[in-house]
């Protein structure tokens, strides 16, 4: 195999593993900003909001027996 041939082979490997990273790093970058906001969003909601909104079929009729 030639030596130019075999170098930019290389170059090129190293371009993809380079781009893949970058592209890695920024859905890392995505998925804490999420996580952040949705931190945000369950430290300022009340609980009994979120488990009627969650299940709101629930504590809506009482059965009685007398």
């Amino acid at each position: 195999m030639d030596i130019a041939l075999m170098s930019m082979a290389l170059n090129h490997g190293q371009v993809q593993q380079q781009a893949s990273i970058s592209v890695m790093k920024m859905a890392i970058g995505n998925a804490q900003q999420q996580g952040q906001a949705l931190q945000n969003l369950m430290s300022t909601a009340d609980a009994s909001v979120l488990q009627h909104a969650a299940q709101p079929h629930l504590g809506g009729n009482i059965d009685v027996n007398v």
